[in-house]
């Protein structure tokens, strides 16, 4: 049940002026008054524009171009449905049917009778356990119709509000010493585990342990990514931890009754977990400690190695830092692959009194969800890796803006910064050193578009999402007009690998000028859905074949998208591409995030390649037409082809459309949705109706330099969610991809 306050101008008020203060304060201020009242009403604007000085219509502007704001109140619960790729592909179509069909209420709209508002939401980061939906501030992943049913009955219990998040620590210090006699068991807090039952499992556990008087620790960790067995168990032994899973509550007093047996005899029983195959084959170099340690403890993370690349920095001072990092080969994960140490040291050069370091964590691709489980399972690896950049480059300050769709990584980050901040690893010295570093966390507000980085920037400075042209670049003028780094989750997480363990070390994994491991990400219809970490080179076929073991339907794999929502659609016949920046590109692919959504025969490709269109059409910024219109044109036009009028006509103005956006987008989001369109169309011509006559024209370098990753859901049911979210007003919103 949303509760919320009445509306009270005194307490409107008292929210801003909490608010007011901060650099940029008209988001927060925003979702501030949101989260108190329910909505954004007019009089909640009139009174935010004279306090921050500005004019009404910048302030309605902003409330109308982010998805989360609401203009009236909503029902008395809301849920949200994933209705991104990974989530569609795994039958999120039908899902979205039912829940329609139930409540008699399209997609962004509420019940009639008030009960239920009916949200889409474009990727939860629970790509591995889709269909996903988040219900009443609660992530509910492997959702099926029968607990969609449930979920949608009258509530039996109380619920939080929309903005309450279940806690997903239990902990948030060192880990105490074991009671002997006692028992340890570690159980994942990250979100994807939470999302199936883990906060279920702990909570059945320690009552199993209470009747049976036995003494139990219980250590929310991250997740190791092995999806498909969340929750994932693991219990402390001589041996090494033993793992068991998937377990649900029902089964917490039998494993606990296992786990005190000499053998440990359970049919969920995985044996060490350090020795599942899929786990022992990885190369974790970034996510070593994810899964492993109590995230929000320092003193496990030191235990495990942590700092002393800050240490190693510090003695080494900012010219070697950033020659260490070039040297490394360390490239952009956020799906450009521009060379880190470059970007560094292109800030470092510049002179200014003030500079910054902004992490973009808008992970909002389907498919994707590596930073979600950094920040929720080792976030001060990412805190590490800000401060050493911070060092390096002469930022002083470091902000991470985080997707509003994480709320469990937003809850972790902000305890892990407090936790920072009193062991002096942040503040006016950094540990101990001259130097002086900080962090602050920004929540996006639902717009995909602020993945792009000058969007990004745009937003945490209060203002609507519109991409910036370039030059200036934002390493000479960024935030608030100042030399930025703008750097993805994965690649500042890598940084303290590289300053530990030498840039040579780091360079000896990979291909080419692909150096260093990738995090891959598995989703959608695929048996084995996680987190795979290994050095690239790996091929499309080992991915999807051996390490995910094929479609969870069992029907033949026929299609996969890699690189998020802008990603080529490639079919078997390419499997045999090797997972390198270089080689996805030769073959009119990119490997953007690290995502790879698996379908099955049953996907309609020229449907897939309509939701590209449709998407661009929703998210873009508005500021260059071929993206704003042509993305509608493109909806438009691949409606006539499945309809067949005229198909042949109609696929040529569809591959004129495309080559308008790729040359005539100013960033990637117009620029690369060509890419799941033509490849499509290419790769799958019978599901548009013909095999017609088409130029294959590269679609590379749609944004020379730029930023490609960003992400989308797919419109196949009574209503896909898509039009009922653009709002009067809204200019329409890209996603992920900073240019690196």
């Amino acid at each position: 049940m949303a509760l919320h306050e009445q509306w009270s101008e005194d307490r409107a008020s008292e929210i801003i002026s909490q608010h007011s203060g901060k650099d940029g304060p008209l988001l927060p201020v925003l979702q501030a008054l949101q989260e108190a009242f329910g909505c954004v009403p007019e009089a909640a604007v009139v009174m935010v524009a004279e306090a921050l000085n500005l004019s009404r219509a910048e302030v309605h502007g902003v409330v109308t171009f982010y998805h989360d704001f609401r203009r009236e109140p909503a029902g008395r619960r809301i849920l949200k449905l994933c209705r991104a790729e990974a989530c569609q592909a795994a039958g999120g179509d039908a899902l979205a049917a039912r829940a329609q069909a139930r409540l008699g209420a399209a997609m962004g709209t509420t019940a009639p009778d008030g009960s239920v508002t009916l949200e889409p939401v474009y990727c939860l980061g629970l790509c591995a356990t889709a269909p996903s939906a988040m219900i009443d501030g609660r992530v509910v992943g492997r959702l099926d119709q029968a607990r969609l049913d449930a979920e949608l009955a009258p509530p039996r219990y109380p619920l939080p509000g929309t903005a309450g998040v279940p806690p997903a620590h239990e902990r948030a210090g060192g880990t105490p010493a074991v009671p002997e006699g006692s028992l340890r068991v570690f159980i994942p807090g990250d979100a994807g585990a939470v999302a199936v039952g883990a906060d279920e499992v702990a909570r059945a556990l320690r009552q199993a342990a209470t009747e049976r008087a036995i003494a139990l620790e219980i250590v929310r960790t991250g997740s190791r990514g092995l999806y498909w067995l969340e929750p994932l168990i693991e219990v402390a032994t001589p041996v090494g931890r033993v793992g068991y899973g998937p377990v649900t509550a029902a089964d917490a007093a039998g494993l606990l009754d296992a786990a005190l047996a000499q053998n440990g005899a359970h049919p969920l029983r995985h044996g060490v977990v350090d020795d599942i195959p899929w786990l022992k084959r990885q190369t974790r170099l970034t996510f070593a400690r994810c899964g492993v340690i109590d995230p929000l403890s320092i003193a496990d993370y030191r235990a495990h190695g942590g700092f002393r690349a800050l240490e190693r920095a510090l003695s080494l001072g900012p010219d070697a830092i950033i020659e260490e990092v070039v040297q490394s080969g360390l490239r952009g994960r956020g799906g450009a692959g521009f060379p880190t140490g470059i970007k560094w040291r292109t800030v470092a050069q510049t002179a200014a009194a003030q500079k910054y370091i902004v992490c973009n964590a808008d992970e909002g691709d389907s498919g994707t969800f590596a930073d979600r489980m950094i920040m929720e399972g080792d976030p001060f690896v990412l805190i590490e890796g800000m401060t050493i950049a911070g060092i390096a480059v002469g930022a002083t300050r470091g902000y991470v803006y985080i997707r509003s769709e994480y709320p469990h990584a937003i809850t972790a980050m902000e305890a892990a910064l407090a936790a920072a901040r009193r062991e002096s690893v942040l503040g006016p010295r950094v540990a101990g050193s001259p130097y002086a570093f900080d962090i602050e966390v920004r929540a996006g507000a639902g717009a995909y578009v602020c993945g792009e980085e000058t969007s990004l920037l745009e937003s945490i400075e209060g203002r609507r999402g519109i991409v910036r042209a370039k030059p200036p670049l934002p390493a000479h003028k960024g935030l608030f007009g100042r030399p930025t780094v703008i750097n993805n989750v994965l690649s500042l997480a890598s940084v303290p690998i590289v300053l530990a363990e030498g840039a040579a070390r780091y360079r000896d994994f990979g291909m080419g000028r692909s150096r260093g491991t990738m995090p891959i990400q598995l989703a959608g219809n695929v048996k084995h859905g996680g987190l795979f970490e290994t050095a690239f080179g790996v091929t499309l076929g080992e991915l999807v074949d051996d390490i995910g073991g094929g479609a969870a339907s069992g029907r033949p794999v026929r299609a996969v998208q890699v690189g998020g929502p802008l990603g080529a659609y490639f079919p078997r016949a390419l499997f045999d591409t090797p997972f390198d920046y270089e080689a996805f590109a030769a073959r009119d692919g990119l490997i953007g995030h690290g995502g790879v959504v698996v379908f099955d025969d049953t996907v309609d490709m020229a449907r897939q390649a309509r939701f590209a269109m449709e998407f661009c059409a929703l998210e873009s910024c508005g500021k260059c037409t071929p993206c704003r219109i042509g993305s509608t044109r493109g909806v438009e036009t691949i409606d006539r082809i499945i309809r067949g009028d005229d198909r042949a006509a109609n696929l040529t103005v569809l591959e004129d459309l495309c080559h308008t956006m790729k040359f005539g987008s100013l960033c990637a989001l117009g620029g690369f949705t060509p890419y799941p369109v033509m490849s499509a169309l290419t790769h799958f011509p019978e599901d548009f109706g013909a095999a017609p006559s088409r130029s294959s024209a590269s679609f590379r370098g749609a944004t020379e330099g730029g930023e490609p990753g960003i992400h989308s859901p797919r419109p196949v049911v009574m209503d896909s969610g898509l039009a009922a979210s653009r709002r009067p007003g809204m200019t329409q919103t890209v996603g992920r991809g900073a240019a690196e």
